[in-house]
C-alpha cells in the first residue's frame, strides 16, 4: 500500500498529514507507529487524517499519536489541518469548520500566514476531563511516589494536568511527567504541562504529551496553561506562550468563553511512503 503524505510542523510540534478523501487510509495501530518512528518511518508526534465530514462541517479531522492511540484534539495539529486543506486545493474557505472526537472547532487562516483557532470552551468538571475527584477546584493534590504534588487539571477536548514551577528548565518534565500522565485518577491518561511565570503576560511552558513524550510544543497545553493561570489569578487574559519550539499566542476572557490560539503551520516536505 502507497500512501500519499505530508510532512508539516506547528512550532516543532510535528506531523504527518494524510489525505483521506483522495486515497484510501485504513491503518492499524502497527502501520501508524512505523510511520511515526524517527529511524524507520518518516518520524512524527502525531499522525493527522483528512476525512470527509459525517455532520455540516467541512472536514473531520482525526489524530493519532505516535503510539498509534487515538485522542481528541491536538490544537497545533488544527492549525496545520487547515493550511493542509487550504493549500492542497480541498478548499477555498480561510475558515472552515472541523468536526473532532470532541466537538467541533473553527481555525482560520489569517493574511499574515499564522492560523488563529477557536479552541472551544474549557471543561472543569472532573468526570468530564476525565479524572477523579470529589468536586472541582482550582488546584488538586496527586500523590507521586509518596509525595503530594499540586496541580490543575481541566480539558482541552482532551485532558490536562498543569503544574506552576520556579524554573522550566529544571522541572521534571520526563520523569515526574510520565508518572503524572499514567496516575489513576486519569483514567483516559493526561497530558502534563510545566509553566514558569514570567510576568502576567509571558509564560514559559513545557508538555509532556500522553503517547508521545515531551515535545516541543502543545496547542492545547498551551491553551491549559493559560486558562489555569488565569483562574489562579497569576494571568491576564491575553498571553505569550514560549515553547521550545516557538511562540504561540493565547487569549481567554474567563468564564464560559472559548480559548483562542494563535500561531504559525508550516509545511516541511512531501512524498510517498509504501507501506
Amino acid at each position: 500500500m502507497k500512501l500519499k503524505f505530508t510532512k508539516m510542523q506547528g512550532l516543532g510540534n510535528d506531523f504527518v498529514v494524510l489525505d483521506g478523501i483522495n486515497q484510501p487510509v485504513n491503518l492499524d495501530q502497527q502501520q501508524i507507529r512505523l510511520l511515526a518512528d524517527r529511524h524507520f518511518g518518516i518520524g512524527c508526534d502525531q499522525l493527522l487524517l483528512v476525512e470527509k465530514a459525517t455532520g455540516q462541517a467541512d472536514f473531520r479531522y482525526r489524530i493519532f499519536n505516535a503510539d498509534g492511540s487515538e485522542v481528541e484534539q491536538c490544537g497545533n495539529g488544527a492549525r496545520c489541518f487547515v493550511r493542509y486543506v487550504h493549500d492542497h486545493g480541498l478548499t477555498q474557505k480561510n475558515e472552515i469548520r472541523i468536526e473532532t472526537l470532541s466537538g467541533v472547532i473553527s481555525p482560520k487562516l489569517e493574511i499574515d500566514g499564522n492560523v488563529t483557532v477557536n479552541m472551544g470552551k474549557p471543561i472543569f468538571e472532573p468526570e468530564e476531563i476525565p479524572f477523579v475527584a470529589e468536586k472541582t477546584a482550582l488546584t488538586y493534590q496527586l500523590e507521586i511516589q509518596g509525595k503530594p504534588v499540586t496541580i490543575s487539571a481541566l480539558s482541552m477536548g482532551n485532558p490536562h494536568a498543569v503544574r506552576v514551577v520556579q524554573n522550566i528548565e529544571n522541572a521534571p518534565v520526563d520523569t515526574e511527567g510520565a508518572l503524572i500522565e499514567t496516575h489513576p485518577r486519569f483514567p483516559k491518561r493526561v497530558n502534563v504541562g510545566y509553566v514558569q511565570v514570567i510576568d502576567r503576560s509571558h509564560i514559559k511552558l513545557r508538555v509532556f504529551e500522553r503517547g508521545a513524550g515531551e515535545t516541543l510544543a502543545c496547542g492545547t497545553g498551551a491553551c491549559a496553561a493559560v486558562v489555569a493561570g488565569v483562574n489562579q489569578g497569576l494571568l491576564d487574559s491575553q498571553v505569550i506562550v514560549s515553547t521550545r519550539g516557538g511562540e504561540l499566542t493565547i487569549s481567554w476572557q474567563g468564564q464560559d468563553e472559548p480559548v483562542w490560539m494563535t500561531g504559525p503551520a508550516v509545511t516541511v516536505f512531501e512524498g510517498e511512503i509504501n507501506l
